[in-house]
């Protein structure tokens, strides 16, 4: 069977070893020994596979039996999985005003808090205009605002940035997230009151023992 991957050889494999006697492992990952470089090379076309030098530093080199394309692909295919699953936080950035409509700032809240649940940091902007340049205060309530309602979403990552038009702060996403209900189940219930634990054990100890 054929894989379809990259041509480029990642080990040297066959007749590019370059050792006269390599220690060999099978395909079922056994020990076989130090053996000549042609005997070992015979040994895997027996089998209809490669040898594969896969220590080039030790002495003598390792090698192992196996179909290298095969081996190449599945390499390929978990690095693709990885890439895949990895998460990669972006920046984003989200701009209000101090005069800004609930239907609005409900909006853009919403935004924010799907941003940082996915991992991603968000750079809150507070736009001042006119007079509202001498009230950096009007910005400061909005960005307490904020905070209070993308707790446990995120969280403040360094200080309030001033500018003359604008001030400024990023907010990046807490460890655990609202949407992992699981686990926030779990720690809730593991936190019961005391007079919870009391009733329980009250009704333990009032129980018959099983025989």
């Amino acid at each position: 069977m054929t894989y379809p991957v990259k041509k480029a050889k990642l080990h040297r494999i066959n007749e590019m070893i370059l050792a006269r006697e390599v220690r060999v492992i099978d395909e079922d990952k056994r020990q076989i020994g130090i053996l000549p470089r042609a005997e070992a090379l015979n040994l895997a076309r027996q089998k209809g596979l490669d040898l594969v030098e896969v220590a080039p530093d030790a002495k003598p080199p390792v090698c192992r039996i196996m179909d290298y394309g095969k081996f190449l692909y599945e390499q390929h295919k978990r690095a693709h999985q990885a890439k895949k699953h990895q998460k990669q936080s972006q920046l984003k950035e989200i701009k209000f005003r101090p005069k800004i409509s609930s239907h609005d700032y409900n909006f853009k809240l919403k935004h924010i808090q799907n941003f940082l649940q996915d991992g991603n940091k968000v750079k809150i902007t507070i736009m001042l205009r006119g007079r509202e340049k001498a009230r950096p205060e009007l910005g400061e309530q909005l960005v307490e605002r904020l905070l209070k309602d993308v707790e446990g979403y995120g969280r403040q990552d360094g200080e309030i940035k001033y500018h003359e038009w604008a001030l400024s702060l990023l907010i990046v996403p807490t460890i655990k997230s609202p949407k992992s209900g699981g686990q926030d189940a779990k720690i809730k219930d593991t936190q019961r009151s005391p007079e919870t634990v009391q009733n329980n054990s009250q009704k333990e100890n009032s129980s018959p023992t099983s025989q």
